[in-house]
């Protein structure tokens, strides 16, 4: 599960890139109910998603010409000079370089050998998320890859990560659950899985990572997406041991999973 307790390597943060943020917000908050906070024209209208008074993500504009939309996920690093030195040395390649945020943190921005963007945080101020594993909010993270082994070896090397693979239902291949270095399996906080690049075609191929957030009910949850203009790509499904869940994307084809996960 994933927890505010931020260890080295556990998710700790995501923001969404959008080409409209007044659009994206209102989708999202019709949606999952969140409610959004503008930081203001000076911060280039990044702006914070809340529930229940916590913030739960951020958004801002789309700042690379031709980019997708996409929920981007920051994994929490006590150092981020060091872990952008270990990104490169790993055959990654930085997107943003490591930079402050005004007394916040420090962050930085990378994609992994095999197309798969992701960022890390180093707390300032900002821990991060302050709202988790509850409805409306990040439950999972997930990577999508065409070549599991390999991405196993880098995220394993650079933050310690411990995988186990099950295997799936119907013959569907291996999917490797991802746990923070020297944890215990309730610490689990995503998973990867390998699939053909043909399979991949929200980014041409490449290796993308996605949120899953929690919700009460998967079905209800749909419906909501397609009423306010989003799609669904998959679902909604059961999947045993897990729970109901649907991958979706947004009016401007980012894309997360909605989980109402199975009662313990």
């Amino acid at each position: 599960m994933i927890t505010t307790d931020f260890v080295p390597g556990s998710p700790c943060w995501l923001d969404l890139g959008a080409p409209d943020v007044a659009a994206a917000a209102a989708f999202y908050g019709s949606v999952f109910g969140w409610e959004f906070q503008s930081v203001g024209p000076e911060a280039g209208d990044f702006g914070f998603f809340r529930m229940n008074g916590k913030s739960v993500g951020g958004i801002g504009p789309l700042t690379e010409e031709g980019a997708r939309s996409a929920w981007m996920i920051y994994f929490n690093t006590p150092d981020v000079d060091a872990t952008t030195e270990a990104v490169e040395r790993l055959g990654g390649t930085v997107r943003v370089a490591p930079m402050d945020a005004d007394g916040e943190g420090r962050m930085a921005q990378f994609t992994d050998p095999l197309g798969g963007q992701f960022a890390v945080w180093q707390p300032g101020k900002m821990v991060g998320l302050e709202a988790v594993d509850q409805p409306g909010t990040l439950s999972w993270t997930e990577l999508y890859t065409t070549d599991a082994a390999a991405a196993k070896e880098f995220y394993g090397t650079l933050f310690g990560w411990q995988t186990q693979d099950i295997p799936l239902p119907g013959g569907g291949g291996t999917y490797a659950l991802i746990t923070p270095s020297g944890l215990s399996e309730e610490r689990m906080h995503g998973g990867l899985m390998q699939l053909p690049a043909e399979h991949l075609v929200l980014t041409g191929g490449r290796a993308y990572w996605h949120p899953v957030f929690a919700v009460a009910d998967c079905d209800a949850a749909v419906a909501r997406v397609t009423k306010n203009g989003g799609e669904v790509q998959m679902g909604p499904e059961d999947a045993e041991g897990v729970g109901r869940l649907a991958v979706c994307l947004d009016p401007s084809g980012a894309d997360f999973v909605v989980l109402a996960p199975t009662e313990s």
